[in-house]
């Protein structure tokens, strides 16, 4: 498998996915701005969306959509216990839970990056972010991870979103669970080296 990432970007979620479910890939690098990769391949033929996560599978063929990724990459090393099992109402409270990361925080708080978004758009977007965020800690402050007691794919793209707030001005000083679990996710070793591995961490 070979996972085209950008630093720091929502392809850090499978990046991290695929070190802990200890699987054989490789990783190359993508500057969204020219669409080109690190060996100079153009990435609009590799993923015509023109965005990052895409994982090219050992077929040959291309899977994109970062919640699509992780759950394949899951769904390939079973004994990683990072998905429930296909079809348990389990695995669709984690879909549930994926669907929410993507559409009330990655693309809320996803929306602040632009530099042309106007000063109000930049405040109801972040009242968004911040009421959102308010549901995500009073999880957090009963259990350790998003799914209860054990980490899973939905944690490694909660982390990556969270990651974020810093850059477009949304504090998380308020939310103290949340500000628990970056300590307790950025611990694990597997998360420290898809950080590495992006040049995010020393």
């Amino acid at each position: 498998m070979k996972l085209y990432f950008a630093p720091g970007a929502c392809s850090l979620s499978p990046h991290i996915v695929l070190f802990e479910a200890g699987q054989k890939f490789e990783a190359e690098k993508v500057d969204l701005g020219s669409k080109k990769t690190a060996s100079g391949q153009d990435f609009n033929a590799i993923n015509p969306k023109g965005y990052v996560p895409a994982l090219v599978m050992d077929d040959g063929s291309v899977l994109t959509e970062g919640p699509a990724i992780v759950q394949y990459i899951a769904d390939k090393a079973p004994n990683a216990k990072l998905a429930p099992a296909n079809g348990s109402l389990e695995r669709y409270r984690l879909q549930e839970t994926l669907n929410f990361i993507s559409t009330e925080l990655h693309k809320t708080m996803g929306a602040l990056f632009n530099p042309n978004l106007p000063e109000d758009a930049k405040k109801m977007f972040r009242a968004m972010a911040i009421k959102r965020l308010t549901s995500v800690n009073e999880t957090l402050g009963k259990q350790s991870f998003l799914q209860g007691g054990e980490f899973s794919v939905a944690d490694a793209y909660l982390f990556t979103v969270l990651s974020w707030a810093g850059h477009v001005g949304v504090d998380l000083s308020p939310f103290a669970a949340i500000k628990s679990y970056q300590e307790r996710v950025g611990a694990r070793p597997n998360v420290q080296a898809a950080l590495k591995a992006e040049g995010l961490l020393k």
